[in-house]
């Protein structure tokens, strides 16, 4: 449970990461974030949903199953985010469409994610290995979808670096990057390192909620 939580407030964080902005820097970043974050995290959020209900019909067992319930529903319509919010390869091309289209957008983004990702190796690995994708956009839409699922998990994660506790950030960051079951791509959940992250992960996943 604590691990359907977590990936909740990174996607929290990055969903609202275009806010308001003061001042003209501030606000050219949260115009890079709106236009190249924003199809990223609806082609991640959409393909995670439907994963997340599934586990969430799991945790409630055979009562999840029955009609008596609105899991099967919510499961049963959970594909459909992927549809109504726009496919997952238009969100994907989307993505390139704004990085080819706006550089300057894409430098903002660029130097923002090395800010958030400063000071962690696993982090910064994967920044360098979408460098190259991220400058040549146009020539990598085949590429598309990990370009998308690699950019919203580093922004989850340098938003939780700097906007929730050390213990919430870590916890995403070893269940996401660490290069084993549950990193990125991987639509495992329950896959925590650290059990002592369970209790906090949960209170701020209902506090939430």
């Amino acid at each position: 449970m604590e691990d359907e939580g977590e990936p909740g407030e990174g996607a929290a964080a990055a969903a609202t990461a275009g806010g308001s902005a003061d001042g003209d820097a501030t606000a050219a970043l949260a115009r890079a974030r709106r236009r190249i974050l924003t199809p990223a995290a609806k082609f991640w959020v959409c393909k995670r949903a439907i994963a997340f209900t599934a586990e969430c019909m799991e945790i409630c067992g055979g009562n999840g199953y029955i009609e008596d319930g609105p899991m099967p529903r919510l499961l049963r319509e959970a594909p459909v985010n992927s549809i109504w919010e726009g496919a997952g390869n238009v969100m994907c091309l989307d993505v390139l469409r704004a990085l080819g289209r706006e550089p300057e957008a894409a430098v903002r983004l660029i130097d923002d994610l090395a800010d958030g990702c400063a000071g962690e190796p696993r982090l910064v690995r994967t920044l360098h290995a979408l460098l190259p994708a991220l400058r040549t956009a146009a020539a990598h839409q085949w590429q598309a979808r990990a370009l998308a699922a690699g950019l919203v998990l580093l922004a989850q994660a340098a938003l939780l670096r700097r906007h929730a506790p050390a213990t919430v950030a870590d916890s995403f960051i070893a269940s996401r990057f660490a290069g084993a079951a549950g990193s990125t791509g991987d639509p495992l959940f329950g896959l925590l390192a650290d059990p002592a992250a369970a209790p906090i992960l949960l209170a701020r996943a209902w506090q939430a909620g």
